[in-house]
């Protein structure tokens, strides 16, 4: 069993939504509204504040970046700090915010909010393309992560996180969702699946918050791999590295009590390991 090594020291509340781009891993810090960038050439690491909580960040055709601010899709540039409002969602639901999300070869945006209280099953799973929000079609779950893409485009898996399920649709095509089967189950012993991304080979990997580990389960939902932390609450990976088998991963310091804190003294930092399977393409998202 592999064991993950510390890469960088951030303290991050909730950290999460890494993604490799342009030679950097992009990562935030939901709570504390930071949007980060790390070059591991470098070493250096680069920090902005967000206007509002913000659950992900994905590169935009553009340039720059498309952020999940709480309220909705912004454009993000890192040149000026600036956002730009892109969409609304879930107006008529203040507790709600964005938290996860990734993109499609087409360049469409599949991201899913929540209730920043953890408590009400008001979280759904949307697409944006071409300047517009929809509503997808899956089950409303008080927590979404994922979701992530196959990399033929042909399957989307939800992660619904308090259900400690995750759930396959496959993508229609008119860009519709169809009913989802069920990939992966687990139980209290697990944790609970956060954040999910695809590999090169379809293979799908998940951190588990409150579950010290990250796991990878082939196309079939057969676990291949897992990776130990010294940290327990583990948010998403992200694979790149000049051969895109470099792994990174953020973490959390939300839920750990004073006493956790002072056994977990990375918690909320960057942790990494190897993989053998590499990364798929990020695509960008079209706008």
């Amino acid at each position: 069993m592999q064991q993950a090594e510390h890469c960088l020291t951030v303290g991050a509340t909730l950290g999460e939504g890494p993604i490799w781009v342009d030679d950097a891993l992009w990562f935030v810090d939901i709570k504390q509204q930071r949007i980060y960038r790390h070059d591991p050439a470098a070493g250096t690491l680069d920090h902005w504040a967000s206007p509002e909580m913000v659950g992900w960040i994905v590169p935009a055709q553009r340039g720059g970046f498309v952020a999940g601010l709480k309220s909705g899709p912004h454009h993000f540039d890192p040149a000026t700090g600036g956002f730009e409002r892109l969409a609304e969602v879930d107006t008529h639901l203040p507790a709600n915010r964005l938290n996860d999300a990734c993109v499609d070869g087409q360049g469409r945006i599949w991201f899913g909010t929540m209730d920043n209280d953890e408590t009400s099953l008001s979280g759904r799973l949307f697409q944006w393309a071409a300047g517009l929000v929809t509503p997808t079609n899956a089950d409303a779950v008080c927590i979404t992560n994922g979701p992530a893409i196959s990399p033929d485009d042909s399957t989307l898996y939800h992660v619904d996180t308090l259900g400690k399920v995750i759930l396959a649709h496959p993508i229609l095509g008119d860009g519709t969702l169809g009913p989802s089967t069920e990939f992966a189950r687990f139980g209290d012993a697990d944790g609970h699946p956060d954040g999910a991304i695809c590999d090169a080979e379809g293979g799908v990997w998940v951190g588990f918050f409150g579950g010290w580990a990250a796991r990878r389960y082939g196309p079939d939902g057969v676990l291949t791999d897992e990776v130990r932390f010294p940290v327990s609450n583990i948010t998403k990976i992200a694979l790149g590295g000049p051969d895109g088998r470099t792994a990174y991963a953020t973490t959390a310091r939300q839920g750990l009590s004073e006493e956790q804190l002072a056994e977990q003294v990375q918690a909320g930092d960057i942790f990494t390991f190897r993989v053998e399977v590499p990364a798929k393409p990020v695509h960008r998202a079209a706008i």
